[in-house]
């Protein structure tokens, strides 16, 4: 399976940035690209989410 890739930039507090990057580097280890998979994982599963609690409003 081929998997494209994107690059996106955000905004978020300073605050917000360091405590996800100290729980990532926990979580996963100080090893490189260890940022972006914990953002990936933290988007999919808000879409996951945001997709359940919308059903549920219908």
């Amino acid at each position: 399976m081929v998997v494209s890739m994107s690059k996106a930039t955000f905004v978020i507090s300073e605050e917000t940035l360091e405590e996800f990057k100290k729980l990532a580097k926990k979580r996963y280890g100080d090893k490189r690209g260890v940022l972006s998979v914990a953002i990936e994982e933290a988007i999919k599963d808000w879409i996951k989410k945001t997709k359940k609690e919308l059903e549920n409003a219908e």
